[in-house]
């Protein structure tokens, strides 16, 4: 099943606009994503009855929570958790969460590339190692996780993988 093209297209309009926000002002403006996350939740009950509703409210809800953790660490912003949700409310489940996979690749790519770009990939990798060796640890303290403090516009992340969940079937 393809994403229906009424859902298709905002979700990418949304995500282009998002980007050029991102890219300008390192913002996501909320004046784009609540209108855009009630109006896909609205869009999918008018055109998809209760089923189209509950498909966008759960596609909203496991990406917007599974980025939670990355704003918590401060690897991103509240902007990119809020587009993701609604990115998720348009594409709706189980297309929000291939968006959210393409998101997380694309987006480690452009930070592999970002971080080659300023010479800090050695730090970056160590630091991710760092990360995935402590998450695994049984009674792992609290601490702040170690960044490189280069950053990029992760909506363009979010872009790709809204323009792949809207081409993949499932």
């Amino acid at each position: 099943m393809n994403v229906p093209l009424w859902a298709a297209l905002p979700a990418l309009v949304i995500a282009i606009v998002a980007a050029q926000a991102d890219v300008r002002t390192r913002k996501i403006p909320n004046s784009l994503t609540f209108p855009a996350l009630l109006l896909g939740l609205a869009t999918h009950l008018a055109l998809a009855g209760r089923a189209g509703l509950l498909a966008s409210l759960a596609g909203m809800a496991v990406v917007g929570v599974a980025l939670i953790p990355g704003w918590w660490l401060r690897w991103m912003g509240a902007g990119d958790v809020k587009l993701m949700a609604a990115i998720g409310a348009w594409l709706a489940f189980p297309h929000a969460v291939i968006a959210l996979l393409a998101s997380l690749i694309a987006g480690g790519v452009i930070a592999a590339a970002v971080a080659v770009r300023h010479g800090v990939l050695g730090a970056a990798l160590r630091n991710t190692a760092f990360v995935a060796a402590w998450t695994f640890q049984s009674r792992a303290p609290a601490f702040v996780p170690p960044t490189t403090g280069v950053r990029f516009p992760f909506a363009l992340a979010i872009l790709a993988g809204c323009a792949v969940a809207s081409w993949v079937k499932t």
